[in-house]
């Protein structure tokens, strides 16, 4: 009973994770700013971060399944 909402936020958070770290590294390719009046450098390392964390708590809540 409990592995739907496991299943539901693991995809949740794989999703967005998977998306974050592909238009973070997209935006640092093309040279643009990941955020807009933020350092370059500081705004595409906390992007990244974020999406590390997303895909571990995505890892997480599918093996917990």
């Amino acid at each position: 009973m409990e592995s739907g909402p496991a299943i539901f936020a693991g995809m949740v958070f794989a999703l967005f994770g998977a998306g974050l770290l592909v238009w973070t590294a997209t935006r640092v390719r093309q040279g643009r700013p990941v955020a807009h009046g933020v350092s370059p450098v500081a705004s595409a390392t906390v992007a990244s971060i974020a999406a590390v964390v997303a895909l571990a708590l995505a890892a997480w809540c599918l093996t917990h399944v």
